[in-house]
């Protein structure tokens, strides 16, 4: 009996990790969007904030379709 507690513990921290794995990827590619843009538009106060957000939602989304797939 704790050993299936313990392996669904292990199991249930290996998903919150690969959550947090592609939001900080989305993250990333976020803010490197919003840098390129608001050094070209000359207006990084505006456009760093909405590439973090941006890429927020772009890890979200990835890592739910990733559990979408592990589901099945």
């Amino acid at each position: 009996m704790k050993k299936e507690k313990k392996k669904i513990k292990e199991e249930n921290n290996k998903k919150e990790d690969n959550n947090s794995y592609w939001i900080a990827i989305g993250m990333c590619i976020g803010i490197s969007i919003g840098t390129s843009i608001g050094a070209s538009t000359n207006n990084m106060g505006l456009w760093v904030p909405i590439g973090l957000s941006i890429g927020l939602c772009i890890g979200l989304a990835l890592s739910s379709g990733k559990n979408k797939n592990e589901k099945k």
